[in-house]
């Protein structure tokens, strides 16, 4: 029921029905350090599944009187909604699979807090830490299906791409999907539900049941990225880091379609990582694709790649353009030499411990304008260090472009300032002006203000 407001009493599904005393304190208290904030923001984001906007101080204006609360009952714990979105129910019931996404969001946040973030058990501070609260958070998510197999794709892509990307990125989810491959993606509209609305259909024809369609998110851009329908498997890591983190240790393989500055990050993240000493040699496959219009966006990429990390990091992928069953074809055979890797090396198929991830790339980065203009972007350093600073930069434009506190900062203190060597700064400014020019920064298709300048 678009435009109208319900509330409603709704039974949490899954390990959640029953929370201790303090859990429940937690989830309650708006105050400082207190959950339900971000608890409110998460459900709110969830309830408002399939929506096509981006600007999440827009959602929480329209439904400023949206509230969360909880009942004690001797059966275990309902959830109550007041002022609830009205396109979550179906004749004033909540659909099933919104419920399934909210009782994801309470699994989430409850335990990431309190037994990840404040429980000790965890050293944050290290890469080895990093990586054991990734894997306990995936793993309480039951993202660890055993028998495991070789079969999860990471789709990546912008949230904001024209009618014909959609369906193409729709094309190629439904060849991966008549391949018995499943598709993870970071849970939005766009690239990341393209290729999920794709599988199913492949996943149909081939009597495949259990198809799993994962999306990783992170609370601070969950509103403006609210998950699509297809989603049936929701985690919600604490940040941008770790979510990155969760789609190269659980998938098997990355498709790329065309995107913005948030596609030109997952890129420059992944291949910093298999650009390290220590992963040469470990099967990644990864293919960039889309229709034949996005073909200069490609070589966009792949330029912007080959002159600020080498030759050797364009080798770590393939573009196919406008192919979607080759693109299906060259990620089975992939797979494959995945499998025969973890095979050899006596890997667990379900999670890539062998990966090493440095922590630059696992330390959260806030955007601000000090942290901004700090990084360091300079030939001189390392390949893999400079495409970890890289990634933060889009990660900052990212963050400018949705997340509502950085957009507050943008307003108060102007644009952040990016400073770097003269040669890769006029590389950066022609690559973002280009996405700019593409109506890549947002789904609005308004004037965009840039959050950033190129100094």
């Amino acid at each position: 029921m678009p435009g109208q407001f319900i509330d409603a009493e709704v039974w949490p599904e899954g390990s959640l029905e029953v929370l201790s005393q303090f859990e429940v304190d937690q989830l309650q208290n708006s105050g400082t350090g207190g959950l339900y904030p971000l608890l409110r923001r998460c459900m709110l984001a969830v309830l408002n599944s399939g929506s096509e906007s981006d600007d999440a101080r827009e959602l929480f204006e329209t439904y400023s009187d949206f509230e969360v609360g909880f009942i004690r009952q001797d059966r275990g714990l309902k959830v109550t909604l007041r002022n609830a979105p009205g396109e979550a129910f179906v004749d004033g019931k909540m659909i099933r699979g919104t419920r399934e996404l909210l009782s994801a969001v309470l699994r989430d946040i409850v335990f990431t807090r309190n037994e990840v973030l404040d429980s000790g058990r965890f050293d944050l501070t290290a890469s080895d830490g990093i990586t054991n609260a990734v894997f306990h958070i995936l793993r309480n998510a039951q993202l660890m299906k055993l028998p495991a197999h070789v079969n999860l794709v990471v789709c990546w892509g912008g949230h904001a791409i024209s009618r014909e990307e959609y369906d193409y990125s729709k094309k190629v989810g439904y060849e991966l999907g008549l391949r018995g491959l499943n598709v993870c993606t970071g849970c939005g509209p766009g690239a990341m539900k393209g290729p999920m609305k794709g599988a199913t259909i492949g996943h149909a024809k081939q009597r495949i049941r259990g198809g799993r369609y994962v999306g990783i998110t992170e609370p601070g851009i969950i509103a403006a990225e609210s998950p699509n329908p297809i989603v049936n498997s929701l985690v919600i890591m604490p940040d941008m880091e770790k979510r990155l983190e969760s789609f190269v240790r659980i998938g098997h393989g990355i498709i790329v379609f065309p995107g913005g500055v948030g596609t030109a990050e997952e890129i420059l993240y992944l291949l910093g990582i298999l650009l390290h000493p220590d992963n040469v040699g470990q099967p990644l496959p990864m293919i960039m694709t889309g229709p034949a219009s996005a073909e200069p966006y490609f070589r966009k990429i792949d330029q912007f790649v080959g002159a600020t990390l080498g030759a050797v990091a364009q080798e770590r992928y393939r573009i196919i353009v406008d192919d979607p069953a080759e693109v299906a074809r060259q990620m089975k055979a992939g797979l494959g030499e995945v499998l025969e890797f973890r095979k050899k090396h006596s890997d667990a198929f379900y999670f890539n411990w062998r990966l090493r991830i440095d922590d630059d790339f696992q330390r959260p980065f806030v955007a601000t304008h000090e942290s901004m203009s700090a990084l360091e972007i300079d030939e001189g350093l390392p390949v893999h260090e400079l495409a970890a600073n890289l990634r933060r930069v889009f990660s900052g434009i990212v963050s400018g472009n949705v997340r509502e506190d950085t957009a507050e900062l943008i307003e108060q203190n102007g644009p952040f300032e990016i400073n770097g060597s003269q040669a890769i700064m006029s590389l950066l400014d022609d690559m973002l002006a280009g996405f700019v020019a593409q109506h890549r920064m947002k789904i609005s298709r308004g004037d965009y203000d840039p959050c950033y300048v190129i100094k």
